[in-house]
């Protein structure tokens, strides 16, 4: 499966290169890529050709994801990245979140790649259902006035906060 990730250099490396196994560069060349550095993501999740965002969960990537067309794999590791995932892939069932190990709570290999089949797949039930939902929200986001509505209801709830 060819692909494209962004990483963090883990505590005591530099860069990337230097924290990846040995030989590892060699094993992904012509299927895939690996930056270490801050990528432009936006413009990375809008190319057509990226059909599937395994991410974090953080706040921005999850906002950015949004108005893509990229199914969504969450695999979240710290905080409110947590809420995030169970949000969206709970309630909102716009993306599928990774199955971890109860006994030690880490992920393996075969839990990413099959959360990732299952979202890839358009003929399975997950992969639509992700589609169509996120679709929707995607409308939302877009919204030509969801922007200025958003932030008239703030000030209006200001408002009667401070006028009660």
């Amino acid at each position: 499966m060819p692909f494209s990730v962004a990483l963090k250099p883990p505590v005591g490396a530099k860069t990337m290169q230097e924290a990846l196994p040995e030989g590892f560069k060699e094993r992904v060349t012509g299927r895939g890529m690996v930056e270490g550095g801050w990528v432009q993501q936006q413009q990375i999740l809008s190319h057509p050709s990226v059909g599937c965002f395994l991410t974090h969960c953080g706040l921005s990537s999850m906002t950015e994801s949004l108005v893509n067309d990229a199914q969504l794999v969450l695999l979240p590791y710290s905080g409110d990245q947590f809420v995030h995932a169970r949000l969206m892939s709970g309630d909102l069932k716009i993306g599928v979140e990774v199955v971890r190990r109860e006994e030690d709570g880490w992920f393996t290999k075969e839990s990413v790649y099959e959360a990732l089949k299952s979202v890839m797949d358009e003929d399975s039930h997950v992969g639509k259902e992700v589609h169509k939902n996120r679709l929707k929200l995607k409308e939302v986001f877009l919204g030509e006035r969801f922007e200025s509505d958003y932030l008239n209801g703030f000030v209006e709830k200001l408002q009667g906060l401070i006028c009660s």
